[in-house]
């Protein structure tokens, strides 16, 4: 009986142990967001002071509407473009989307990144 405990007590700490709480860990999530943003002003643009221009960044979801809901909730500027890999390589049951910076940049790409189908953000060169 007792090696049954010993073994039941293992397994919830195990499971407990594997569970999160909370909101994500916001370093762990900018992590998937692989553009400079040192670059990045505080309008979210780059490039010399006669010529500043906003960096445009790719990323993919599943092509669902409820994601894509979600992602248009966070960033007005998405959009979507399904049957199309980009640089990204969206798979056949993913959408392409298309953001670019902005005076809030840094919020929204927190909080795009946080979403967990989201795998990486990439900068979008439209080559």
């Amino acid at each position: 009986m007792k090696y049954y405990c010993l073994i039941l007590a293992g397994l919830l700490v195990f499971a407990t142990s594997c569970t999160t709480t909370g909101k994500p860990d916001a370093n762990n999530a900018l992590q998937k967001v692989e553009i400079d943003l040192s670059v990045l002003d505080q309008d979210g643009l780059r490039g010399p002071a006669d010529g500043k221009v906003s960096i445009s960044y790719e990323f993919c979801i599943p092509n669902t509407d409820q994601c894509k809901a979600e992602v248009h909730a966070i960033d007005r500027t998405v959009q979507f473009s399904p049957g199309s890999r980009g640089r990204i390589g969206a798979n056949k049951n993913q959408c392409l989307c298309i953001g670019s910076t902005r005076e809030d940049y840094r919020d929204v790409l927190q909080a795009l990144a946080e979403l967990p189908y989201i795998e990486r953000i990439i900068e979008c060169h439209f080559e």
